[in-house]
């Protein structure tokens, strides 16, 4: 998945257009976009909507990239979709896994996590999906794992939680929040340590790790600079508060036309010298670790093309 994008769980005019979108997930909300008085109401329209996805995507793997959504169009198909439920510490995270359970989302997004939190939740999960006759396993729990400087030294702590773990994200608006901080550009900073973390532990997890949202959404240059930097340090994917960031992000993310030209070189050189661990192309030697990474960009680039970009 590159880009998730939230959608408010309340507002029944862009749970409506979402799917039209081209976010390879949406985040369907019950956390902070919604206010405590909408929350019973807000899980009664993200159940309906699930409910009326039509036939369902196969549970996704954590591993593998998500479908292209540019081709068919999204409306034609069902879309993954994730549901973020209150935190443990809220009084409406009980009530919000219960009622989404039996709605069968794709997976569950866990805010202010971490990773014994995590097993709780697998195991709530597993009661619920038994209640409900469905298979075990199929719903999925997407972390957001930096949101208080707690959760930051667990990090490392995330391997082997649960085998429904399918990625961990950064919340860098509740950290800066939680740390008093104004400046939410730190890029070199605490973020830049947290961010680096992220990754890590995700790595660690042999999950993928997503960028957290950038707010100023009318700043489509400033996104794809921060999807670029995103990128190279090692995230997957971005998370979206807009519409509109949607298409950025997923080009940003896109393997580039150089990168495949690569790729496809180094299995090609690979191919038929299985006896070889390491081999040179263009006067630089490569080896296996380097053709695990061009059967990643490989594998991307046939899910969503490729981009032009550097």
């Amino acid at each position: 998945m590159r880009s998730l994008l939230f959608v408010p769980g309340d507002d029944e005019r862009k749970l409506a257009r979402a799917a039209a979108c081209g976010a390879d997930s949406l985040i369907l909300d019950l956390e902070d976009s919604v206010a405590p008085a909408m929350k019973a109401a807000a899980r009664r329209r993200v159940a309906a909507y699930l409910d009326a996805r039509g036939d369902r995507l196969p549970a996704p793997d954590s591993r593998a990239p998500a479908p292209d959504t540019r081709s068919p169009a999204p409306e034609a198909r069902a879309q993954i979709c994730y549901v973020r439920v209150n935190s443990f510490d809220s009084p409406h995270h009980a009530d919000d896994v219960a009622a989404m359970a039996g709605a069968r989302p794709d997976g569950l997004m866990l805010p202010k996590s971490e990773p014994e939190q995590v097993r709780r939740l697998c195991a709530n999960l597993k009661s619920l999906e038994n209640e409900h006759h469905l298979p075990e396993g199929g719903i999925k729990i997407l972390a957001i794992a930096t949101e208080t400087a707690r959760a930051v030294f667990t990090l490392g702590s995330y391997a082997g939680t649960s085998s429904r773990l399918a990625g961990l994200a950064c919340g860098e608006e509740d950290l800066a929040t939680a740390l008093g901080m104004l400046n939410r550009n730190d890029v070199g900073g605490i973020f830049g340590v947290v961010r680096a973390l992220c990754v890590l532990g995700a790595a660690a997890a042999g999950v993928p790790a997503f960028d957290g949202v950038y707010v100023d959404f009318r700043d489509a240059a400033g996104l794809r600079a921060e999807c670029l930097r995103a990128r190279s340090q090692g995230f997957g994917g971005k998370l979206a508060i807009h519409p509109d960031q949607v298409p950025v992000i997923n080009d940003a993310f896109r393997p580039t036309a150089r990168e495949c030209d690569w790729a496809a070189r180094v299995a090609a050189a690979f191919r038929g010298n299985e006896d070889l661990g390491a081999l040179s192309i263009d006067g630089r030697m490569v080896d296996r670790v380097h053709l695990t990474l061009a059967e990643r960009i490989l594998a991307r680039s046939g899910a969503y093309g490729t981009t032009q970009g550097e």
